[in-house]
C-alpha cells in the first residue's frame, strides 16, 4: 500500500516572469488528469504549488513569493478557438485564503505565454522564423478575449535578453510587444454605468467621483486629491497603513456593487482579483522606488493601483489597459488628469518609474469602443523542471 503522507506528485512546470509578474507555468497536458479540468482538485493543487493558505505571509513552503505579483498560475493548452494558436488560462492565488480568483487576466504574464507557447512546443515550428519575430495569437479563456504578443526570435529560439527596460524590473531583457484586442467587455458598455464620472457613495467613508471601466481588467479610478494623497505615494505609504487598505477595500467593495460585479457586499471576498481600485493625479515630480527621479515633465498623469488589497509596486499590465483605455477618451478622471481631450497615447509614472501605453477609442452609436490597446513588456524563463506536491492534497 503507498503511503500518500509521504509521496509526493511530481509535474513538470516552468518558473517565469513576464513584465513585472512572476508565475508558474504549465501545459494542461502535462497536469494530473484530475487537475486538467476546473474544479476543487485543480485548485487545491494550485494552491498547494503556491504554498496558500499561508497565516504568515510568506510562502515559504511553495513557489509563491507572497505578494499578489508573485502568486500566480497559468495553464496553457493548444487552441480550441479557430484563428488562435494557445488557450491561456490565469489563477491568481490568494496569499492568506484558500482561494484562486479565476476572475481576470494577468496582462504582464501575457507577455510570457508567447514564449512559453514556443518553449512548450504549442506553436507549430514553421511558424517560428529563423531571426524575426514570432506572432502568437492566444484566446485569453478568463475573460474571452483576443491577445496578440510578438516575440522575437534570434537563430530559432526565443530571444530572451537585449536591452529593453522596464521600470519595476531590475535587469534588462528583449522586448515583446502585446496588442490587447478589443480589451473592453464585450457584453456590456465599456463604462457599465453609462457614464464618464460616477458619483460613488461609500457609507462611512466618503462621497467620491470615480471612472468606472471594464477594459483589461474592471478598473474603479478615483482622484488622489479626494483620498488625501498627492499622486506620488509608494508602497510603504499605503500598505503601512491599515486604516487606509480598510478604507480602499470598502470603497472597492462599494464600486463593485455599482459596476454590477457582484450582488451584495460580502460578495466581495470571492473577487479579491476584480476589481481594480487606482487613483490618478496630475504630474508631479518624485523619487520612485529604486531613487530614480521621475521630473513632472517625463509623465502625463501618476496612477498607482492596488492588486489584492495591497498598493502595486509598479503597475499590473491589465490595469496598463484599463489606463490606456480610459485615457483615449476625453471626459473620464484619468484623461482629464493627463490633460484632457483626445490622446492615443499617453506615459504615466507609477511607483516604479514610468510606462507609456497607447489605445484608440471610437464612439459608435451606442458607446465608446476601444479597438486595441498595445504595451511593451519583456518575459524569460527564470527555471524549469518540475514542481511537487504532497500527494495527499485530493
Amino acid at each position: 500500500m503507498v503511503n500518500h503522507r509521504t509521496n509526493q506528485i511530481k509535474v513538470a512546470a516552468t518558473y517565469m516572469r513576464g513584465g513585472t509578474s512572476k508565475g508558474v507555468f504549465f501545459n494542461v497536458n502535462d497536469l494530473p488528469p484530475k487537475v486538467q479540468n476546473a474544479g476543487k482538485e485543480r485548485d487545491a493543487f494550485l494552491l498547494r504549488v503556491i504554498g496558500s493558505p499561508d497565516p504568515y505571509s510568506k510562502h515559504i513552503d511553495g513557489m509563491g513569493g507572497a505578494t499578489s505579483s508573485t502568486s500566480k498560475v497559468v495553464i496553457l493548452s493548444p487552441s480550441t478557438r479557430s484563428g488562435h494558436d494557445v488557450d491561456y488560462l490565469f489563477g491568481q492565488i490568494a496569499i492568506d485564503k484558500a482561494l484562486v480568483d479565476w476572475s481576470g487576466n494577468c496582462g504582464n504574464l501575457s507577455a510570457a505565454v508567447g514564449p512559453f507557447a514556443i518553449h512548450a512546443g504549442l506553436l507549430p515550428p514553421d511558424r517560428i522564423p529563423k531571426n524575426g519575430t514570432a506572432v502568437v495569437k492566444v484566446w485569453q479563456s478568463n475573460i474571452n478575449k483576443t491577445i496578440v504578443i510578438h516575440v522575437p526570435i534570434k537563430d530559432g529560439n526565443v530571444q530572451e535578453t537585449g536591452d529593453f527596460e522596464l521600470d519595476g524590473v531590475t535587469f534588462p531583457a528583449a522586448e515583446i510587444p502585446v496588442d490587447f484586442m478589443s480589451p473592453a467587455d464585450g457584453k456590456s458598455n465599456m463604462f457599465p454605468t453609462g457614464n464618464l464620472i460616477d458619483e460613488l457613495v461609500v457609507p462611512e467613508v466618503g462621497t467620491f467621483n470615480a471612472t468606472f471601466i471594464n477594459a483589461g481588467i474592471p478598473t474603479i479610478f478615483l482622484q488622489a486629491d479626494s483620498l488625501g494623497y498627492s499622486g506620488t505615494e509608494l508602497q510603504d505609504d499605503i500598505n503601512n497603513d491599515q486604516n487606509a487598505l480598510d478604507k480602499f477595500e470598502k470603497i472597492r467593495a462599494h464600486g463593485a456593487l455599482k459596476m454590477g460585479i457582484i450582488s451584495n457586499i460580502e460578495a466581495v471576498e470571492s473577487h479579491q482579483h476584480t476589481p481594480k481600485i487606482a487613483f490618478v493625479s496630475k504630474p508631479k515630480s518624485y523619487r520612485a522606488s529604486n531613487g530614480k527621479y521621475i521630473s513632472e515633465g517625463d509623465v502625463d498623469l501618476l496612477v498607482r493601483a492596488l492588486s489584492m488589497g495591497k498598493l502595486h509596486h509598479a503597475m499590473m499590465g491589465t490595469a496598463a489597459v484599463a489606463i490606456a483605455s480610459a485615457s483615449s477618451v476625453p471626459g473620464t478622471l484619468v484623461n482629464l488628469a493627463a490633460g484632457g481631450g483626445e490622446k492615443h497615447s499617453i506615459t504615466f509614472g507609477h511607483p516604479s518609474g514610468v510606462l507609456k501605453v497607447g489605445a484608440i477609442a471610437i464612439c459608435n452609436e451606442e458607446s465608446w469602443v476601444v479597438e486595441k490597446a498595445v504595451m511593451s513588456r519583456s518575459a524569460r524563463i527564470i527555471m524549469e523542471g518540475f514542481v511537487r506536491v504532497p500527494s495527499d492534497i485530493f
